[in-house]
């Protein structure tokens, strides 16, 4: 069983930064593909960005593309989410998430791990 622990969400001025980490348990972390998700009250959880385990191989959502980096510190076992030029609609509980099979990272239904979430508030 793999446990995944969020950090670093807060409350930031519109255009601000903030870092976001996920830590994982785990013997096999380097393998899993990582993700972060997002879920706004009311709304849908949706994909936010990943990277995949065997190439690093990353994919944003289009709505913080250019914004927003996903990186991995395997000797840490660490996630990491960068996000800058941050908008009140990017105010949401913020997901790690993880995965064994390297297909579908977009897929929200296919991650196999959760995080308990951040919450990441951007005021105007």
């Amino acid at each position: 069983q793999v446990q995944l622990v969020e950090s670093g969400g807060g409350l930031v001025q519109a255009g601000g930064s903030l870092r976001l980490s996920c830590t994982a348990s785990g013997r096999t972390f380097s393998s899993y593909a990582m993700g972060w998700f997002r879920q706004a009250p009311g709304k849908e959880r949706e994909f936010v960005a990943a990277v995949r385990g065997s190439d690093d191989s990353t994919y944003y959502a289009d709505s913080v593309k250019g914004r927003f980096t996903i990186s991995r510190d395997n000797a840490k076992n660490t996630v990491y989410l960068q996000m800058n030029s941050l908008k009140p609609e990017d105010t949401a509980v913020y997901y790690c998430a993880a995965k064994a099979r390297p297909y579908g990272l977009w897929v929200i239904t296919s991650y196999d791990y959760w995080g308990q979430g951040t919450q990441v508030t951007v005021s105007s």
